[in-house]
């Protein structure tokens, strides 16, 4: 559909409850932990989140505290250009499902979309693996 873009949900289940999994991941001091993609550090100025990466410095905005498990994050890179970033934590059974909505924007290629599909799966295995424990 004109004016729609193609969407893929990557969601990965942890065994925790989900007010641990949001706590963590809408905790900015956290992103380097688990989010490769976004950055290898971070720091906080003047309310926002800057993380240094392979996307060069980025800002990044989270949602404000709720209690619904959104976590959206808008990414401001360095061109000017946001990204909006929908993460959601919503309960499943005893513990947590995360979802991540991944946009394709206009220009970004089909293996562009793919590769960022694969890289927020490799970051929610870590995740997991960080709050499941070994």
């Amino acid at each position: 559909m004109e004016g729609l873009y193609e969407v893929k949900n990557v969601t990965v289940s942890i065994r925790r409850p989900p007010r641990d999994v949001y706590a963590f991941v809408s905790d900015g001091a956290n992103v380097p932990r688990w989010a490769s993609g976004l950055g290898q550090e971070i720091r906080r100025v003047d309310g926002e989140w800057i993380a240094s990466g392979v996307l060069g410095s980025v800002r990044v905005r989270f949602a404000p505290p709720n209690e619904l498990g959104v976590a959206d994050h808008d990414v401001t890179l360095e061109n000017g250009d946001t990204v909006h970033n929908p993460l959601r934590v919503v309960p499943n059974g005893t513990g947590s499902s995360v979802i991540f909505t991944l946009l394709r924007r206009p220009g970004v290629s089909q293996g562009e979309f793919e590769r960022d599909a694969q890289t927020i799966e490799k970051d929610l295995t870590v995740l997991k693996t960080l709050l499941e424990g070994p």
